[in-house]
């Protein structure tokens, strides 16, 4: 499947049905858990992502149990998806990317939810190429405000200081991450321990909100 989005879109697909088999509105309900608040979902893209999935072999449909079999009146059965095993290959050779793609807004956050599944060293290299990315804005957003301070209004310039904490919360943010990172990787070298996120670290976005929004989806008909 392309990148962009719609890799963006099948990783999350892969990674939640890697942790159990889902129906389409849970999927769906999961998805706009992961994906809302990157704006990088909408419920279109989800059923044509799915044939594409399924015609790839990545995934596979399940009919329910015999005896839920006769769908209620007006409504149909709820087909389950489940990963196969070539889907998860295919998630474990996603999970190995830590080139700049995973490192953007819309993708870094899909990346971030599936760390488990990921390796130490594909996680820490995530990691400092997204605080890499992040301090190159903040040198852009920096310049640019030195430049229009003085014709900017009130409004717009809080609006800079605004958009520039935001990223200077998330740079703090993935500081104490590397930081956690690097001394799971040390004592995991020194005790065969497993690196862990500290259990206090905050879950800022890209916007810089802790806590992700998420949209209403209807069930299916």
């Amino acid at each position: 499947m392309a990148g962009g989005r719609g890799g963006v879109l099948e990783l999350a697909v892969l990674g939640s049905l890697h942790e159990t088999p889902l129906h389409g509105y849970e999927l769906r309900k999961r998805l706009n858990a992961l994906l809302g608040m990157f704006r990088a979902f909408s419920y279109g893209s989800l059923y044509p992502c799915l044939r594409q999935l399924l015609a790839d072999g990545l995934i596979a449909e399940e009919e329910p149990p015999a005896e839920s079999a006769v769908p209620l009146t007006g409504r149909r059965s709820k087909i389950v998806y489940r990963l196969t095993a070539e889907g998860k290959e295919r998630l474990q050779e996603l999970l190995t990317q830590a080139g700049p793609s995973a490192w953007e807004d819309e993708s870094f956050g899909i990346h971030f939810a599936f760390f488990r599944h990921t390796e130490a060293e594909v996680r820490l290299r995530i990691l400092e190429g997204r605080r890499s990315r992040l301090e190159e804005r903040l040198d852009s957003v920096r310049t640019a405000l030195a430049r229009t301070r003085e014709r900017l209004d009130s409004y717009t310039l809080e609006l800079q200081r605004h958009g520039l904490e935001s990223v200077e919360r998330e740079v703090r943010w993935l500081n104490e991450l590397i930081a956690t990172e690097r001394q799971g990787s040390a004592a995991g070298e020194a005790g065969g321990g497993q690196p862990a996120v500290h259990e206090g670290t905050s879950r800022t976005s890209a916007s810089g909100d802790d806590t992700p929004g998420r949209q209403s989806a209807p069930e299916d008909n």
